[in-house]
């Protein structure tokens, strides 16, 4: 690195024009610190985002595992790029006090949530909870790892909306197939959940799928690009 000129050298070039003057490939090299035999700390970061598919969010998909397989990488290096990722995640998933608007359609829904899941490669099912204006009081990750209607306890759901004043809910989750559209396992436990809540006089306001670029809103009846 030291043999670049000092404004291709990413540290030196981030301290003179910020981190938004520099690429992708030049901010994963300062998180990489030192390249391998033959290649420097830049061209590693080339390569590892290359093989991403260009994309921070084919980065993430890789997983902590999948980064740390690349040659000259190994476990500390993917360690403190999957943390500069989720940091990332989690600055765009902060709210200062959850949103204070109604969530009132399914692109409402699929903007607030998609912070929470895009990238993921694996299903996750949060549930909303609202009040009677629609505004969000709380949400809550349910399950991780794939739709099953069975493993959602609706006398806890129905514990946790009383306990936060909530009059309706919605539910969320995500396909990391790229297809936002319904399964039928999707249909049967959204049918199954919106009885089981009515017992207690909540109501399930939508389902909402999500996928990177689209989402699809029951409520609704159609998937809509995001």
């Amino acid at each position: 690195m030291k043999d670049l000129p000092a404004e291709e050298r990413p540290r030196e070039k981030m301290l003179e024009r910020g981190p938004e003057g520099l690429s992708n490939g030049e901010l994963l090299a300062i998180l990489l610190r030192t390249g391998a035999r033959g290649e420097t700390a830049l061209e590693q970061g080339r390569r590892l985002l290359a093989a991403a598919g260009g994309t921070l969010g084919g980065l993430f998909s890789l997983s902590g595992r999948g980064v740390s397989a690349f040659k000259g990488i190994g476990p500390y290096k993917a360690a403190s790029v999957m943390a500069a990722l989720e940091l990332g995640r989690r600055f765009l998933a902060e709210k200062p006090a959850l949103q204070r608007t109604p969530l009132s359609c399914g692109r409402a829904v699929a903007e607030y949530m998609l912070p929470r899941l895009k990238g993921l490669d694996h299903e996750e099912l949060w549930m909303i909870y609202l009040n009677v204006g629609n505004i969000p009081i709380d949400c809550q990750k349910m399950t991780s790892g794939g739709w099953a209607s069975t493993s959602l306890d609706v006398k806890q759901i129905a514990r946790a909306a009383l306990e936060r004043g909530a009059s309706s809910l919605i539910l969320v989750h995500n396909h990391p197939s790229g297809d936002p559209n319904p399964s039928r396992a999707d249909i049967n436990g959204t049918n199954s959940l919106r009885r089981a809540l009515s017992a207690f006089t909540l109501q399930l306001l939508d389902h909402v799928v999500i996928s990177d670029g689209s989402f699809y809103s029951f409520e609704e009846g159609v998937a809509r690009e995001l």
